[in-house]
């Protein structure tokens, strides 16, 4: 597996944070915020692949570009930036030494804390 940031997800998550577009949930939410297999391939047969990309931090470069396998380290629900999402990805990447990605997540993660007003560390 060669993973690589996907640099227009990280563009379009940054976009989603600066319009405050993000949910300030708690790292056990992605469990039940993140969406279903049904419901990303819902997204795909509505949006396409390449949207579907844009909600992914990783992709393996190994993976034919027309593959759903291709992306890894989803931060969002296609609708908002998640939190949880973003520190259960920042760990992941952490642990799989995706050091590129891992920096990219934490500076998503400070950014969400550093909007929110109703985060308490």
């Amino acid at each position: 597996m060669t993973m690589q940031l996907n640099d227009s997800a990280l563009t379009h998550a940054r976009g989603l944070l600066r319009r405050g577009e993000f949910t300030d949930d708690e790292r056990d939410d992605w469990s039940e915020h993140a969406p279903t297999t049904d419901q990303e391939n819902d997204f795909i047969s509505e949006h396409g692949l390449a949207e579907f990309a844009k909600w992914h931090l990783g992709e393996d470069t190994e993976m034919g570009e027309d593959t759903k396998g291709r992306y890894h380290f989803p931060y969002g629900d296609f609708r908002t930036l998640h939190r949880c999402a973003v520190i259960s990805g920042e760990s992941r990447a952490g642990q799989y030494k995706h050091d590129t990605i891992e920096k990219s997540l934490k500076e998503l993660l400070d950014g969400i804390d550093g909007k929110s007003k109703n985060h308490e560390d």
